[in-house]
């Protein structure tokens, strides 16, 4: 049975200890300061909702909260290692309404070892499993900096399903990776949140994941985040880049920004010169302009999936237009990109001028406002511009012919 007097007294000691006054704790809890005084007095025990914020708050375990016991000098155990058993059992729970998606597919709930999902595709006759890990590389620190929590989330979700797509794949399932140095409920949920929602966005689920909490290998705030994702499409309905021929189009499809790629650099800019994070760029800070989410293809292209007109797709990512393209150009062809024809984005020209940066530096860090490359028949070109025009800028950059080179760029960037 607890003692309220005992756990009172543990509660006004740790507060006592850490520099706290009643209405300090008061207010990180959001309580009134009365609350607490009736905690201390013995008066009244904490609800079981508020257990686990208070705990942090103490910097003290749950389990110490309910007996009023400092463990400091017992035996060692997993919560003075620095993860408390009761706290992530809480965060699971709240975990579990955002992977109940409703997806028929999926065959078990959250606590199974591991989580099954129904393959059968009586549609299909020979389907195939596409699969892909991903992260969103350093923007997950800027977003943790700025609190763009959910927002790194559907950045790397959306650059996840966009890698898969281009090869004609529907995306299924989801199973993401959350390590951090210690969990604090509000961001794992808000973490959890916006995977989930980014997932439904792109029509698919999901299904699990894990959270692994490290105190001794990752400092206490930061978040690193991977996910990996299964996808599936018939085996006749791959596309690999192997039907390009001579005389086909280059499409190029709109990004709305950075997406996450060249982080690095953009930070390095930022540290370089402070004051540009509140620069206005077409209305909106420069931050925020950086941290808009990838831009998600999959609605835009499902519906030309499986006519045989596209023969290739590139997701510009790391590397750019020449480093993306240029997989998957077929040996002895050349994709002729027209540089002028590209629409730069303002942002763009803005961590340019400002970064004093070259083009060959700009295009190969940077998409540069090109988030997806198409590769079509010229008779099926103005079909697929108006299709992809339905949702996002979509606009003829080069053509394909012989040559020993994937990518060869023509004429130069337009920056004015």
């Amino acid at each position: 049975m607890t003692d309220s007097v005992k756990i009172g007294n543990f509660i006004m000691n740790k507060r006592k200890e850490i520099g706290m006054t009643q209405q300090q704790l008061a207010d990180k809890l959001n309580i009134s300061f009365q609350a607490v005084s009736k905690w201390e007095t013995g008066n009244a025990y904490p609800n079981i909702e508020i257990l686990c914020d208070l705990a942090m708050a103490l910097n003290v375990t749950v389990d110490e909260l309910l007996t009023g016991i400092d463990k400091l000098d017992d035996g060692l155990s997993y919560s003075k290692a620095g993860v408390d058993i009761a706290y992530t059992d809480t965060i699971k729970r709240e975990m579990a309404r955002h992977l109940d998606t409703g997806d028929r597919r999926v065959l078990n709930k959250i606590g199974a070892f591991a989580s099954l999902y129904d393959i059968h595709f009586p549609m299909m006759k020979e389907p195939v499993l596409v699969l892909k890990a991903e992260e969103p590389g350093s923007k997950q620190k800027l977003a943790m900096e700025y609190g763009y929590t959910e927002s790194i989330c559907h950045d790397m979700i959306n650059h996840l399903v966009n890698d898969i797509i281009v090869m004609g794949a529907k995306p299924l399932a989801v199973l993401d990776t959350i390590v951090c140095g210690n969990a604090e409920k509000d961001t794992i949920k808000s973490l959890v949140k916006g995977i989930s929602d980014a997932c439904r966005d792109n029509e698919c689920s999901l299904v699990g994941g894990e959270t692994s909490i490290q105190p001794l290998v990752v400092d206490a705030g930061v978040y690193v985040l991977t996910s990996s994702i299964a996808g599936i499409v018939e085996k006749k309905d791959i596309i690999d880049g192997s039907a390009i021929e001579e005389g086909d189009v280059v499409l190029s499809v709109a990004s709305n920004g950075l997406h996450t790629n060249g982080y690095s650099l953009v930070r390095m800019l930022m540290d370089k010169m402070p004051q540009i994070k509140l620069d206005k760029i077409d209305g909106i800070t420069f931050v925020e302009q950086i941290m808009k989410p990838h831009t998600p293809y999959y609605k835009a292209v499902k519906g030309l999936f499986g006519k045989g007109i596209l023969h290739g797709m590139a997701h510009i990512t790391g590397g750019g237009i020449e480093g993306n393209l240029g997989r998957i150009i077929p040996d002895g062809m050349t994709a002729e990109i027209d540089l002028s024809k590209i629409r730069l984005l303002p942002v763009f020209r803005y961590i340019k001028k400002n970064g004093n940066i070259s083009d060959e530096e700009m295009l190969r860090t940077f998409n540069c406002g090109v988030g997806l490359q198409i590769i079509v028949g010229r008779k099926d070109a103005a079909a697929v511009i108006r299709h992809i025009s339905q949702y996002y800028g979509c606009y003829e950059v080069g053509r394909i012919c012989y040559g020993p080179e994937k990518v060869v760029f023509i004429n130069r960037l337009e920056w004015v």
